[in-house]
């Protein structure tokens, strides 16, 4: 069964899609906020949580998109080459595959855990083959919250992958989450202008070592 199969819909898919050929940046206040390694990350300000939204774009090199979308779904994985999970794995309710995840945050502050639901679809896209996976927070009692650490509530986020026409990916990502709790600005500046471009460079690397099982 396909995990989320219920949670997303047809259009969000190809919402995804489209952004990755035409970025959606008009209309909107999304601001520039950084350009380093071949990604450029804009940034909006969301006025109901006072938190902010992330568009994320560029052209990893060296990665081939059905290989970048393969590890990004891997999750055994990922435990080995992302330094910042402190727990991560998948488990069926209700028919439903769901993913619990554990973050881990600089001391002194808490770690923040999710539960979620992701679901991969690739689509043909104005003539063009796009890796498209979707996750959104969920809420499921056989994930009870942990002492200690902070449960993110609300979460999203789109990941859209096609060939840069060589040996590449041009890749889309939209990112929200509310981390809760009391984090300092410095954290948060940091992880939206070094996180996000560090962690797909690691996943490039990640690529090159990677064996499918």
């Amino acid at each position: 069964m396909e995990p989320g199969a219920g949670a997303f819909s047809e259009e969000q898919f190809r919402e995804a899609c489209a952004e990755l050929q035409r970025p959606a940046l008009s209309g909107a206040s999304w601001e520039l906020l950084v350009e380093t390694q071949g990604i450029s990350v804009y940034r909006l300000l969301d006025e109901q949580t006072g938190l902010y939204a992330y568009k994320v774009f560029g052209v990893l090199e060296d990665c081939l998109p059905d290989l970048l979308a393969d590890v990004y779904m891997d999750l055994t994985y990922r435990k080995q080459w992302d330094q910042y999970v402190k727990e991560l794995y998948e488990k069926e309710c209700n028919g439903e595959t769901v993913v619990y995840w554990q973050m881990k945050y600089p001391f002194p502050m808490s770690n923040r855990d999710y539960v979620y639901v992701r679901q991969r679809r690739e689509l043909d896209f104005e003539g063009r083959k796009v890796h498209v996976i979707l996750a959104q927070s969920t809420s499921e009692p056989q994930f009870p919250e942990k002492s200690g650490v902070i449960r993110v509530k609300q979460y999203k986020q789109s990941l859209a992958i096609q060939s840069d026409g060589k040996k590449g990916s041009k890749v889309f990502m939209y990112y929200f989450d509310n981390p809760g709790g009391q984090i300092p600005s410095w954290v948060i500046n940091w992880a939206a202008k070094n996180g996000v471009p560090n962690f797909l460079k690691d996943m490039v690397k990640a690529c090159q070592n990677y064996r499918r099982t």
